[in-house]
């Protein structure tokens, strides 16, 4: 591609602190018991902590991934950062700014062209109605960072061709396009505002997985090209491994270990951790012996006392039952994790 047609060099976050910083978030919803039960019994409605506590960095450039069962809080938690959700406590600042609390309307406009978010599903976050061209274009307009059509139209030619997909599919509508390419107009659409932080919720997981492996990397290129940041939002640890260079466990709301993803993936100090690694194939040993642990997901609007873990872990004891457990720095092999857990604490583990 020459010179003169690159896309713009995204700036870098300040020196000497990360590009978003989440202290303390948290989410609650009220959630009303069915009429009749409200209209009989009576029942008040009850509060639903979908995410409580949860605080992690990521510096400019770099990947965490956020990863954990259904309902586990993942997803809530990159609505919030995108300002989807109000946060019911915490903070949450992208490059120094604080995103709830903008001083102003032209704070709250910097903070918002700072980041984009890619959805699950691209048949559902597209305008079915609009021509790719103006579902591209729509953020350049929003933000006023061009106003000359000729130079809108350039522009969108531009990002089509540098996610694989040709400027003659502008005039297309998303329907005509399959599954990878929509998600590649999603993608498109995402980096037409110039953002620094991309939220990536569950990108690849609608898609067929020879499509999802050139998803992955057309969005490790564009990182490694434009200096993306990534909150990646996944259930699949297979797809983590690949993408993330830090991985967050969460668990009932909570983040139950965080580490980098060369030392959870070699040593995993949490139970729960232990329990999602085993859940991934290994091609070299299909026959090999694995411990399932017993019991479900507890009802998140009625958590156990303790640890929201203790009802499925072999390691709990009386203390795991009654003190919830805080995050906590320990050694994990050859490196460094956060750990929510009183056995690996004690090292019951």
């Amino acid at each position: 591609m020459p010179e003169a047609d690159r896309l713009p060099e995204r700036p870098a976050a300040s020196a000497g602190r990360p590009l978003l910083e989440v202290e303390g978030l948290a989410r609650y919803f009220r959630v009303a018991a069915p009429w009749v039960e409200r209209l009989l019994g009576r029942k008040r409605p009850r509060l639903l902590k979908a995410v409580d506590g949860v605080s992690f960095s990521i510096p400019a450039g770099r990947t965490l991934a956020v990863v954990g069962e259904s309902g586990c809080g993942k997803s809530t938690v990159a609505r919030l950062v995108a300002g989807l959700y109000r946060p019911s406590a915490g903070t949450i600042r992208i490059d120094g700014l604080d995103a709830v609390h903008a001083k102003d309307k032209a704070e709250r406009r910097q903070i918002r062209r700072q980041l984009q978010m890619i959805f699950q599903d691209p048949m559902a976050s597209l305008n079915p109605r609009w021509r790719v061209r103006d579902i591209i274009a729509e953020p350049i307009r929003a933000f006023g960072l061009v106003r000359n059509r000729a130079e809108i139209d350039r522009q969108v030619a531009e990002l089509l061709t540098h996610v694989g997909l040709a400027p003659i599919d502008g005039e297309k509508y998303p329907h005509e396009f399959s599954g990878g390419q929509r998600q590649r107009i999603s993608i498109a659409r995402a980096l037409s505002s110039k953002p620094r932080l991309l939220l990536c919720d569950e990108p690849t997981s609608a898609l067929d997985v020879s499509v999802q492996a050139q998803i992955l990397n057309l969005m490790r290129d564009l990182q490694r090209e434009m200096g993306l940041t990534y909150l990646f939002i996944s259930h699949n640890l297979a797809v983590v491994r690949h993408m993330a260079d830090r991985i967050a466990v969460m668990y009932l709301g909570r983040i139950a270990e965080i580490a980098d993803a060369d030392t959870l993936f070699a040593a995993p100090r949490h139970p729960y951790t232990r329990l999602l690694l085993e859940t991934i194939p290994d091609p070299l040993k299909p026959r090999r012996d694995r411990e399932p642990l017993a019991g479900e997901v507890p009802n998140p609007l009625n958590p156990p006392p303790g640890c929201a873990f203790h009802p499925r872990c072999p390691f709990a004891n009386e203390r795991c039952r009654t003190e919830r457990p805080e995050l906590k720095r320990a050694r994990a092999g050859n490196g460094w994790a956060e750990v929510a857990c009183h056995a690996a604490e004690e090292g019951r583990i």
